[in-house]
């Protein structure tokens, strides 16, 4: 059954938002960044706008009341707090740029290059950026101090040190999985040096955490450089903010704006640096424009593309799945993107169902969909889906998710990327049964141990006792397996689960879960863009493509007689690209005796 495409829209699509402009859709960062811009430009422009000298001595105005002249009062000396707070934004901020480029400059290019070499490298600089965590800065700071005669310049340098060990963490942790990643490989064989490469790939990699990193050191910064000048460090013809909460400290009792103005002005500038790192952090880690929300109980799915496609053949009471017009659609920034239209089918107990299609098509989409396990951004409509008979497609996502593990298995298409690597295989098995089934700690042991022994591992008190890491791809399938089917469910889904095996254990996979399909009478839906595997397996195919399912049927009349020249398309792929069941059945049994003799 073919249905024709609906006709695109042809506005033209916006070009991918960049990070600057997807900030300014964040209304916390807006007004983060408006008030720190606020305090920078206080500070530039301080000469022009502070109304008096902030070391001008008034003996009235000492720590005088805000008036028309004086908006915040005197200090004090009597002087003016406004020109003072003014003035005094140049000095924190000029002590926060001084200690976070120190950082930078000390922090990253050490931090990039132990992650990139390795080795000696590495562990030279890891040893002194714990050094330096190690030694107690505040102590440091006096002493500078007190030999440089408190020079503010080279304090905050000294600060900017203190801070370069959190450059060199995150410059280290993110250069060492750059360097693993093929484009470094490919640079090498291509003849870049290393500099070169450091330069154009690494780097790169390295300028989002380390923006992110100066807005939270800033503030640091400014902590710290505000303790300093509480204490009397300084120079005291200087206005700056510290100092200026020292006097209000003095005589907080009696005068308590005098401190309560330089606090807030601090406060207010490292919450909204604070603010600005939480911002970007955001951004750079999701790396996507978040997607409008729908109207609550609005339908995602445009009239024009429900029509239904694929057949049902089995009576409701008689299927195992049954799947009347289902849709899924994604929020994007451009609107709801459809993936899967009108999908309807069925399968029985006892019966082998593949879902067929090229990447994309919709039909991995389509058994997330049945099982309740689309993304936050997904969404799913039908008329009805059904197991065993009863309505499922209305419960709550509670009552889909108890259905998990107890009538549906499931056996993912990534074995490894499947099975956690802090817990050993024993532990992922057993759990299960014990928190779903509610067995006791022996019989769930002693459950999982006879499933492993019925997936054909031998030696199943090893595996349990091994992590994922040390065990292989094919084990770690014939582990799932038998997690899947450990819970006795009546539906049995496999999302292409010989992809990422090779031939011979392929062929073994296969094998297994037709053996486990037949003795325990379940229905098994098995996905794949691969004919070629999968056919001896299946009773039935339903072919899908752009979302629809346009062509079902028994296995011997799709072979024998496609009706759509898509689907003939897939089976021509799939004799010239991979090998046959048949082919696949000799190389196990070729590898067989091989081992045997």
């Amino acid at each position: 059954m073919t249905v024709a495409a609906s006709p695109e829209a042809t506005a033209p699509v916006p070009a991918k938002h960049g990070l600057w402009a997807r900030y300014l859709r964040r209304p916390v960062g807006v007004g983060a960044l408006a008030v720190f811009l606020l305090v920078v430009f206080a500070g530039l422009f301080a000469p022009l706008l502070a109304p008096h000298d902030p070391n001008f001595v008034d003996f009235a105005l000492t720590q005088a009341s805000p008036d028309s002249s004086h908006w915040m009062g005197g200090d004090s000396a009597g002087r003016d707090i406004l020109s003072r707070l003014l003035f005094g934004a140049r000095t924190t901020l000029y002590g926060a740029a001084v200690a976070c480029l120190t950082g930078i400059a000390l922090g990253v290019p050490s931090g990039v290059a132990a992650g990139y070499f390795g080795g000696l490298t590495d562990r030279v600089f890891s040893w002194i950026s714990d050094g330096v965590q190690s030694v107690p800065g505040m102590i440091v700071l006096l002493i500078v101090a007190a030999g440089t005669g408190a020079d503010f310049t080279i304090l905050m340098v000294t600060v900017g040190a203190f801070m370069a060990p959190g450059y060199y963490r995150i410059s280290r942790s993110k250069a060492l999985a750059v360097r693993q990643e093929p484009y470094i490989d490919a640079a090498r064989v291509a003849g870049l040096t290393h500099l070169k490469i450091l330069h154009t790939h690494v780097l790169r990699a390295v300028h989002a955490p380390v923006i992110i990193q100066s807005a939270l050191t800033a503030g640091i910064a400014m902590g710290m450089q505000t303790g300093l000048q509480f204490l009397g460090i300084g120079t005291a013809s200087d206005a700056n903010w510290g100092q200026m909460m020292n006097d209000g400290f003095r005589t907080m009792l009696n005068h308590p704006l005098i401190l309560l103005w330089p606090s807030a002005a601090l406060g207010i500038t490292i919450a909204a640096l604070a603010f600005m790192g939480s911002t970007l952090a955001d951004l750079v880690s999701v790396r996507a424009e978040p997607a409008p929300r729908s109207r609550r109980g609005a339908e995602p799915v445009s009239e024009a593309v429900t029509s239904k496609s694929g057949d049902m053949v089995h009576p409701l009471e008689a299927s195992a799945l049954r799947i009347d017009n289902l849709r899924v659609s994604y929020r994007t920034a451009h609107g709801d993107k459809q993936v899967v239209r009108g999908v309807c089918l069925d399968v029985a107990p006892g019966e082998v169902l593949g879902i067929v299609g090229e990447s994309g098509s919709g039909k991995s989409q389509t058994v997330f969909s049945a099982l309740d396990l689309l993304p936050s951004d997904g969404r799913a409509v039908a008329d009805g889906i059904w197991l065993g008979g009863q309505s499922v497609g209305d419960l709550p996502r509670a009552g889909r998710h108890a259905l998990l593990g107890t009538q549906i298995g499931y056996v993912p298409q990534e074995p490894m990327s499947n099975l956690d690597p802090c817990y050993t295989v024993g532990h992922q098995l057993i759990e299960p049964l014990r928190a779903v089934h509610k067995l006791s700690k022996a019989e769930a042991k002693e459950r999982a141990r006879k499933m492993l022994l019925r997936v054909g591992i031998t030696d199943p008190d090893r595996v349990m006792a091994s992590h994922p890491h040390q065990i292989s791809g094919g084990m770690a399938q014939r582990v799932l397996i038998a997690g899947a089917v450990a819970g006795n469910p009546s539906l049995l889904v496999a999302d292409e689960p010989t992809t990422a095996l090779d031939v011979t254990v392929q062929a073994e996979v296969l094998e297994l879960l037709r053996e486990l399909q037949q003795e325990f009478q379940m229905a098994l839906v098995i996905v794949t863009h691969n004919f070629g595997v999968v056919a001896d397996i299946c009773d039935r195919v339903a072919v899908m493509k752009d979302g629809r399912v346009i062509e079902t049927g028994t296995v011997d009349q799709i072979f024998a007689n496609p009706s759509d020249p898509y689907t003939a398309e897939l089976i021509h792929a799939s004799q010239d690209d991979t090998e046959s069941r048949a082919d696949l059945d000799a190389a196990w049994s070729t590898a067989g005796r091989t081992v045997h003799s």
